[in-house]
């Protein structure tokens, strides 16, 4: 993401409350390497050769755990592709119809990568089940090779994006996704050798179960995420009720409500609140300092708050707690 600084200038609610703001301050955050455009090229192009060559190789050793694989590392050069593509939507300026940009198009990829690998995954595993009992010869020394290959490009498919995993669920689910691959690449090529020595062509099948389940486990997490970030929750690593007791613990603060948190993209947040403070307006330096310390603390990026002077809230129709 481009860097940014963000000034904004709310008007006050209609019933009279004075309406204060947050984002004088102003904070410029780079959200990704710059050379993540090249790590996204360099790991498409690999995983896309990868995949053509393991699907042929499969199809010529009837291994279905090969053919598995090869399913999901087509699943994650779509992966790639969404996650790219929605970095690249993410830096378009604000307009007119959306406000914000298009910065949520990072969760809808994250959402659709999470749905589609869920859905691969279930038909693999429905064949595999469907092979234990009827297992097919299986070529142990090409499904070895090609696996160790898969192996090589997973690996550093992985690597080229190890340093944003940690801020961006996008890249997140695109490093997990090639370190988990590398490991499945792993065991399938260690059930090939099982096969060469035992014959025991019914572990291919078992492998790809093996392969479904590691997938998931390593998916889960993502979808969670995602849908949690579309339906607009409060984002993983953000507790609402800390922030609340920060609001309410501010200096003249009488009461905090219609507090909201969200998730703007997959790497910010945003948060807007009503202060009750009967003493008056506190002031764009009182304001700005709790936007600071917001960023710091909870890594909310855009906050917007509403001052409000009345000693009731019952003087704001968005004060109770099932108002929305």
């Amino acid at each position: 993401m481009a860097n940014h600084d963000h000034d904004h200038d709310h008007g006050g609610h209609s019933h009279g409350d004075h309406a204060a703001h947050d984002h004088g301050h102003h904070h410029g955050h780079s959200h990704a390497p710059a050379n993540f455009g090249r790590a996204f090229a360099i790991g498409i192009a690999l995983n896309a050769g990868f995949v053509v060559v393991e699907w042929l190789f499969g199809i010529a050793a009837h291994s279905l755990a090969l053919l598995a694989d090869a399913a999901h590392n087509l699943g994650d050069v779509l992966s790639l592709l969404l996650a790219w593509g929605a970095t690249r939507l993410a830096q378009r300026r604000p307009s007119g119809r959306f406000t914000y940009g298009l910065r949520g198009s990072s969760i809808l990829a994250a959402l659709l990568n999470g749905l589609a690998l869920m859905l691969v995954t279930g038909g693999l595993a429905w064949e595999a089940v469907r092979r234990i009992s009827e297992p097919e010869p299986v070529v142990g020394g090409l499904v070895i090779a090609v696996s160790l290959v898969g192996v090589a490009v997973n690996g550093f498919t992985a690597w080229l994006f190890m340093r944003g995993a940690k801020s961006d669920l996008n890249v997140r689910g695109a490093y997990l996704h090639m370190a988990a691959d590398a490991a499945v690449s792993l065991a399938v090529a260690i059930a090939g050798g099982v096969v060469m020595l035992t014959g025991w062509n019914w572990l291919d099948p078992l492998a790809t179960l093996v392969v479904s389940a590691v997938i998931v486990w390593s998916s889960w997490d993502l979808l969670v995420q995602s849908l949690r970030l579309a339906l607009q929750g409060v984002p993983a690593g953000i507790d609402a009720t800390a922030v609340r007791a920060k609001l309410a613990a501010l200096p003249g603060v009488r009461e905090v409500h219609d507090l909201h948190i969200w998730a703007m993209s997959t790497t910010e947040n945003a948060l807007t609140a009503h202060l009750v403070m009967p003493s008056g307006h506190p002031g764009d330096a009182f304001l700005q300092h709790l936007g600071h310390e917001l960023h710091e603390q909870f890594e909310i990026h855009h906050c917007t708050v509403q001052i409000e002077v009345s000693d009731t809230s019952q003087a704001c129709a968005l004060a109770p707690e099932h108002v929305v």
